[in-house]
């Protein structure tokens, strides 16, 4: 049986929850109302266009959630909905592994909101959940991205090329990790009392990026080219 997770996760102002149906009409309208803000990082379909219709997508994710396939989540912002958090792919056994997933709206960005709410989430998937590994893939040009898993101390594990057909093509993606071993006080309490890793993987990640951007930049007098620059890693 899944874990019930009716009741919210909080910290603070942020607070995730298990997604409802009558949810579907505020997250539509705030997909909406963020179309420029998020297409260059939604997933789409290379078979084509997708429903765009949010009553159908919380029905899909909730059965996904009673069948133990993964954990839609709603970030909230003092009580209102500020975007999606979804763990998916849960997989048992040997692997006992996740993914996280998410976006947020435009008007909410700089709060937080998504370092919180990944660390919450991540803190259900190993202590409540009882899961192994936590994963998250993140687009090269999604510097946003990058400096969330930064401040959570994720570790960079290298370059997934051409992994998730996003914006109309296959995009190649950074691959990102914790073990439940690495933060036996929680993802969560490890960040906000600051021992996170100073310099964790993601973070050097970020730094070593810039440095052989700089290197390429010179080498081919041409702006750098993300997949060149992972493999140096």
């Amino acid at each position: 049986m899944p874990v019930d997770l009716t009741a919210p996760r909080q910290h603070g102002s942020v607070a995730i929850r298990l997604v409802k149906q009558r949810d579907a009409r505020i997250l539509q309208s705030e997909l909406l109302s963020n179309r420029g803000w998020l297409r260059p990082w939604e997933a789409t379909s290379p078979d084509g266009p997708v429903s765009f219709d949010m009553r159908v997508g919380v029905r899909r994710l909730l059965q996904q959630y009673r069948d133990g396939g993964g954990v839609p989540f709603v970030m909230e912002y003092d009580g209102e909905i500020a975007g999606q958090l979804n763990v998916w792919g849960i997989a048992r056994g040997s692997l006992s592994s996740a993914t996280i997933g998410y976006w947020v709206s435009e008007r909410f960005a700089g709060r937080g909101i998504t370092p919180t709410s990944v660390a919450l989430a991540t803190d259900v998937c190993f202590r409540e959940m009882g899961l192994h590994r936590m994963e998250i893939c993140i687009r090269p040009e999604n510097s946003a991205s990058l400096r969330v898993v930064a401040k959570l101390g994720f570790r960079y594990e290298g370059l997934r090329r051409r992994f998730i057909h996003i914006a109309g093509d296959w995009r190649d993606h950074y691959a990102f990790a914790l073990v439940r071993e690495e933060v036996p006080e929680g993802v969560l309490q490890r960040w906000v009392s600051g021992r996170a890793p100073a310099h964790a993987e993601a973070g050097d990640f970020l730094a070593r990026y810039r440095l052989v951007s700089n290197k390429l930049k010179k080498r081919f007098l041409r702006k750098p080219n993300v997949a060149e620059a992972g493999e140096q890693f």
